[in-house]
């Protein structure tokens, strides 16, 4: 029988009830490892906070499918539609693996979930193929007729909202949440105030999403283009040399007068052009013209080029030597002429005009031609041969033509609105341009050769190619770096390889056969189901005028990248004249109106975004809104929000979404936090006094209801669903829709209190009321073993190290778990517990032999604890001390032993028990731990006093 409208109109969501948080994690984390291969990324590489579409595609599933009486079964089908069921990924094993591997695959299935994840390919990598078998167990279960995701989505949604349900997403961003929504089959709203989110948002759906036919004719469009740009390149003739050999690579530096000497002296940090060449850059100098020739040559041995690792730019100093023997350095800034005024930081550089493009003959920094890359195609195949080259009288002819071509047609380029002739504007991130160059307009981050290009590419190309106008665009700024060590010779990064506007000392410039791979580049293709409807604007998230069913959101936060400032390097290429698909949406940042920080601008912008997204949605609507868990303070606002927005939480899961990377440094790899939210219908009141019991309860009722699950599902398989971390988040979520189901607490309006400005250095009631729910949801999580009068009697830095030893236990290494327990412990410095806190996905506490006799007294939160004297013990059994001394010195550095003996036992138990079975290394040799603890934890059961 067909699924009627309505009919799961009161349902709850299965994501409100249960979310196989390791599974989806390890799947993220797949996802974001793949880096370039994933499908939206061909789009804008430059945008770097995507959230995974494997975790987007879970959010949206779990919003729309039922929660049943049976757990264990809507976890099956669940599974099954993700393709993280069993035989779903012994076929991405098998897709993976070469054909003549194909019988190890069994060996592949009983490893670690996370392991196997690893072995195998991504659900999407595979396609619907991926999922024929499960069709007939989904419409058993669920009482539907599907044979597809549009098909599910269309007969679920009908049961829930009456119609295909409206996903929105209002924070877009690159696009991912809404693309997932409409590749299973949802109607879409997307909307961003920043025009190049808007403009990503829509490529998703109208050139990924496209199909078969248009993406043909997209991608003809794209290599007519690459080639009608070199054909008016090759007009010019400025990049051929005239015997058959075409440039790749100008390399660029900029070029002082030595205040001391009074020498020109080029900006080079480091002589080498190319590692794998053995290419290197020499200075010449030309004494009576005061000046450097600059000398290409190959060398031959490794002595030389580990010479030419240092240039002339050295730690901030300028440093050359006209004769070899007489060394000037001096500072950049005080070439610069960096001087205080008031507040602010000052220098001498002229401010360039709208007009320039190139340096005045009187600036301070100007730039100068040192070497080009040439290659030639061979005559027996495709291949090329590339020679590294010092500039010649001809290059800088060619140079010379054209800086005078680009000088006769910039005005009339700009006016047209083929290249920007917009302002910088100030501020965190564009100030560096401003100060560091005296560049003001945006033009000004480009090399004449680049500005040529754009303009010629900019003109020809329409709204699908605006996509791959500026992907080369990204990799053809003087923010550009140059890098020997990459293969052919060496290579450049794009301008957003770091999410700053940071000026070279030396930079390259891609010629058109080095970049036209970029202008004709084919995009990633899925063509999604043409019934569904997308819709993408450009309006603050507040103003959001159309009903939808469900809103996934991704909000800028407190350490957000600031795209309202830096995609102006992009806006400014399309604000006067963008293609007519992108028209209607306004080509400015509007930086005033974005929501970004942690201060009360970002509370009040994202309360009226929220409390609009809530009238805008049916009572039965959904909410999942997605942060990241860094600070305190973003969890506080974040629950500050949902309240004053007329929201309550009614679930939370934390979920590993970011990667190791340099742009982190190390250690501060992240998870998102997604919070599921409902309306709050009704006005109740209640009593502080009268919280504490029933926030109890229902973290009680969560955990125990997880545990349970969890339990059934390690019958079935060696691994679980939940570890503890997943299990204090579900107490957080459960003491969280306690309280901001409540209208009024105390007499006091919640609302009115969520709205309030913080007061530094106070807490507010909302703040308490928070602190108080998580304690009391931290507290319930006691390890088993332990009673929990016991284990309340413990400091709270003795709970944070147990608890993680249990997590240790469990397999968890990311340096996360161990910030947001030390957080919900309230331990101030756990990092003092910590092996080594530099590595992000391997950190672990440090053994007793680790810590020897440190933090045993003292102001350490640790000094003193029956915990710290048992781990000295345990450090003195492993030096084979007698274990009647240990007993002795133990008795000794713990006070109140004798109340403490029973407890100091059990501990010494399960310290034994956690570090059994783990694997050991010469650093950490949990093996001696355990052996130690079991020892010691006999010894003082049976010890006569």
């Amino acid at each position: 029988m067909a699924l009627v409208p309505f009919e799961w109109k009161n349902k709850p969501a299965l994501i409100e009830h249960l979310f196989p948080v390791q599974k989806i994690s390890a799947e993220t984390f797949k996802e974001r490892m793949a880096s370039h291969g994933q499908l939206l990324v061909s789009l804008g590489a430059y945008w770097k906070g995507r959230k995974p579409l494997i975790l987007n595609k879970a959010c949206i599933l779990g919003s729309l499918l039922p929660a049943t009486e049976n757990p264990l079964k809507d976890l099956e089908i669940f599974e099954l539609l993700m393709g993280i069921d069993g035989e779903s990924m012994q076929r991405r094993i098998q897709a993976n693996i070469p054909v003549s591997k194909k019988d190890t695959v069994g060996n592949f299935l009983v490893l670690p979930y996370a392991e196997r994840v690893r072995n195998a390919k991504r659900p999407e990598e595979i396609g619907d193929s991926l999922f024929i078998h499960v069709w007939s167990r989904v419409n058993d279960h669920l009482g539907t007729s599907a044979t597809s995701f549009p098909e599910l989505i269309e007969q679920i949604g009908v049961a829930r909202f009456g119609r295909r349900p409206k996903v929105a997403d209002v924070f877009s961003g690159a696009g991912q949440i809404p693309f997932e929504a409409a590749r299973l089959g949802c109607d879409v709203y997307a909307s961003d105030l920043n025009p190049i989110a808007c403009m990503l948002t829509w490529g998703g759906f109208n050139i990924v999403g496209a199909s078969k036919e248009k993406r043909i004719e997209i991608d003809k469009d794209q290599n007519n283009i690459a080639q009608q740009v070199q054909k008016e390149i090759d007009a010019l003739d400025i990049e051929t040399d005239g015997n058959g050999w075409r440039a790749k690579v100008f390399l660029y530096c900029v070029e002082i007068i030595c205040p001391e000497s009074g020498w020109k002296v080029p900006l080079i940090p480091s002589f080498i052009v190319s590692n794998s060449y053995r290419v290197i850059a020499e200075l010449v100098p030309v004494p009576t013209e005061k000046r450097y020739d600059v000398n290409i040559r190959y060398i031959d041995n490794n002595e030389e080029l580990e010479e030419a690792q240092l240039g002339t730019v050295q730690n901030g100093d300028v440093v050359h030597s006209p004769d070899g023997v007489t060394q000037y350095r001096i500072n950049i800034k005080t070439i610069r002429g960096d001087y205080k005024e008031g507040k602010g930081n000052r220098n001498r550089l002229r401010l360039w005009e709208k007009s320039d493009f190139i340096p005045q003959t009187n600036d301070i920094f100007q730039e100068r031609l040192y070497c080009v890359q040439w290659l030639k195609k061979k005559t027996n195949g495709s291949k090329y041969d590339y020679e590294f080259r010092s500039v010649t009288q001809e290059d800088l002819v060619r140079e010379k033509k054209v800086i005078d071509y680009v000088g006769e047609h910039l005005e009339e380029w700009q006016k047209k609105g083929y290249v920007p002739d917009m302002l910088i504007e100030a501020g965190d991130k564009t100030d560096e341009p401003i100060r560091t160059r005296g560049w003001t307009h945006w033009h000004h981050l480009f090399n004449p050769r680049q500005l040529l290009f754009l303009y010629l590419t900019n003109k020809y190309t329409k709204a699908e190619e605006k996509y791959n106008l500026f992907q080369c665009m990204n990799h053809l700024s003087k923010l550009t770096r140059w890098r020997p060590q990459a293969g052919g010779g060496g290579g450049s990064a794009g301008t957003f390889d770091n999410q700053a506007l940071n000026t070279l000392y030396n930079y390259p410039v891609r010629a058109t056969a080095s970049i036209e791979n970029i202008l004709a580049n084919v995009h990633s293709s899925y063509e999604l189901d043409p019934t569904v409807t997308t819709t993408v604007n450009s309006h603050p998230a507040d103003e959001v005028n159309v009903e939808n069913d469900i809103y996934i959101t991704d909000p800028p936060y407190g350490d957000a990248v600031k795209y309202e400032e830096i995609t102006e390097f992009f806006i400014a290429w399309l604000r006067k004249n963008p293609p007519a698909e992108f028209a209607h949406w306004n080509w400015d940042s509007r930086r005033s109106l974005a929501i970004k920080g942690e201060d009360e601008g970002f509370r009040r912008g994202m309360v009226l975004a929220y409390r609009k997204m809530a009238q805008k949605m049916p009572d039965n609507g959904i909410q999942i809104l997605m942060f990241t868990h860094q600070s305190g303070a973003i969890w506080a606002d974040m629950a500050n929000i949902i309240w004053a927005s007329g929201l309550q939480v009614t679930a939370a899961w934390y979920v590993v979404t970011e990667t190791d990377s340099a742009l982190r440094q190390g250690a501060n790899i992240k998870g998102t936090i997604i919070l599921i939210l409902r309306k709050r219908h009704q006005e109740l009141e209640t009593f502080r006094d009268d919280l504490g019991w029933e926030i109890e309860e229902a973290v009680k009722e969560q955990v125990e209801s997880l545990m349970g699950l969890d339990k059934k599902v390690r019958v079935q398989s060696f691994e679980g669903l939940y570890t503890d971390a997943d299990l204090q988040m579900a107490g957080y979520a459960a003491a969280l829709k306690v309280l901001t189901a409540y209208s009024r607490i105390d007499g006091k309006e919640m609302v009115t209190e969520a709205e309030a400005p913080r007061q530094k250095g106070r807490k507010s009631f909302v703040d308490e009321l928070i602190e108080f729910a998580v304690q009391t949801a931290v507290q319930f999580l006691v390890p088993v073993g332990f009673e929990k009068a016991e284990w309340q009697k413990l400091q709270a830095i003795e709970r944070f190290y147990l608890k993680m030893v249990d997590m240790e236990h469990q397999g968890a290494k990311t340096l996360d778990n161990y910030q947001n327990f030390g957080k919900a412990f309230k331990v101030h410095h756990f990092d003092q517990l910590i092996s080594d806190t530099s590595k992000s996905n391997s950190a672990r506490l440090k053994l007793s032999t680790e810590f020897k006799g440190t933090l045993m007294s003292g102001d350490a939160e640790f000094a003193r604890t029956p915990l710290r004297a048992l781990l000295y013990a345990l450090f003195e059994l492993s030096k084979e001390v007698e274990v009647d001394d240990v007993l002795l010195h133990l008795m000794e550095n713990c006070s109140n032993y004798l109340p403490n003996k029973t407890l100091l036992s059990k501990m010494a138990d399960y310290l034994a028990e956690k570090r059994e079975g783990l694997k050991s290394t010469k650093t950490f040799r949990s093996d001696v731990e355990a052996s130690c603890a079991r020892v010691l934890a006999e010894a003082i059961r049976n010890q006569r006093l």
